[in-house]
């Protein structure tokens, strides 16, 4: 299976350059393997340069999940992070990413200076 770049994934879900566009669906054709980094980095691109708003991102998250091709790294701790991220309106969804992470590792607490994310669950602020 492939895995997907950054900036392969923006152009399946922004699909602002057509020719680009085309080639990252031909690419995933028969599968994409996201990884956790290339989710949370799509994700600030999304948000710092296309303005998605939460309800966007959350929605693109969930697409992501249930694409016929795309397979993301570890989704049983995505969809995790997913429900904090709903939870938490102040929280990024690569904190909620990150804290997630360590959960399933089993390194809790996880320390912040964060007071967003010091309110989690399983987190530190320190």
């Amino acid at each position: 299976m492939l895995a997907v770049d950054t900036n392969v994934l923006v152009r399946l879900i922004a699909r602002d350059d057509e020719r680009q566009t085309e080639a990252a669906e031909r690419a995933v054709n028969l599968g994409g393997w996201i990884s956790h980094l290339v989710l949370a980095e799509t994700l600030w691109v999304l948000d710092s340069v296309y303005s998605l708003d939460r309800a966007q991102m959350v929605q693109t998250v969930e697409l992501l999940l249930h694409h016929s091709t795309l397979t993301i790294q570890d989704s049983a701790t995505v969809e995790a992070a997913l429900e904090q991220y709903r939870n938490r309106p102040n929280v990024d969804f690569s904190d909620c990413l990150v804290l997630e992470i360590a959960r399933k590792a089993g390194h809790l607490p996880l320390a912040t200076f964060d007071r967003a994310l010091g309110r989690c669950q399983g987190v530190q602020c320190l």
